[in-house]
């Protein structure tokens, strides 16, 4: 018969490098008291690395940094929305950064959901879960709806040039019919500025 731990440990064995783990993914293991020290122990042993309470990940080695590396925030953030079955949505500067307005890389990365409003904090970043509207997830484009938090961050009559003119360029890598859908819901300034890349 095998125990909680080695129960544990054989199924954290099987998962890929990379793979963010949750407490929960144990529940039917044992007891959440022996998942909990199981997890300790193989903290302790190398084999995952605890990213904050209740949250692990499966180190992957890099050649090239000669290395174990851990999940980025990004990953992270996804891992624990798949997991709540909620819809995420990057906000202000993180959003900026992502399509490449800002080179600010954001300490902390701020989401809004439709899941449970927290806060987490790994190292010396955090991931915010920021509770919102319905309409503010229904935005369908992958480079729109990023679009439209970027410029609520940039704020009203603040854009550049430079900003506006490299919006309209990764807007016309967007799906036009997601396009035309987003205009639709986003702030009336914004959907002047979107309109032009139609």
């Amino acid at each position: 018969m095998l125990s909680t731990d080695d129960k544990v440990e054989r199924k954290i064995k099987q998962l890929k490098q990379g793979a963010i783990i949750f407490t929960e993914d144990f529940q039917d293991l044992g007891s959440p008291g022996a998942i909990k020290i199981a997890l300790h122990r193989l903290t302790k042993k190398g084999l995952i690395s605890d990213l904050a309470r209740g949250i692990y990940a499966k180190p992957t080695y890099s050649k090239l940094l000669n290395k174990d590396v851990l999940p980025s925030l990004e990953e992270i953030a996804m891992a624990i929305a798949k997991r709540d079955k909620a819809r995420i949505l990057p906000t202000g500067v993180y959003a900026q950064n992502v399509l490449g307005l800002s080179t600010q890389v954001p300490l902390k990365l701020v989401y809004l959901t439709d899941g449970s409003p927290r806060k987490i904090n790994i190292g010396n970043r955090t991931i915010q879960f920021k509770k919102t509207t319905a309409k503010n997830l229904s935005l369908k484009g992958e480079i729109s709806k990023l679009v439209v938090q970027a410029l609520k961050e940039i704020g009203k009559d603040n854009a550049t040039e430079l900003e506006l003119e490299k919006i309209d360029r990764l807007l016309q890598k967007e799906n036009k019919k997601n396009l035309k859908h987003d205009i639709a819901l986003a702030p009336q300034w914004i959907s002047e500025i979107i309109s032009k890349s139609l």
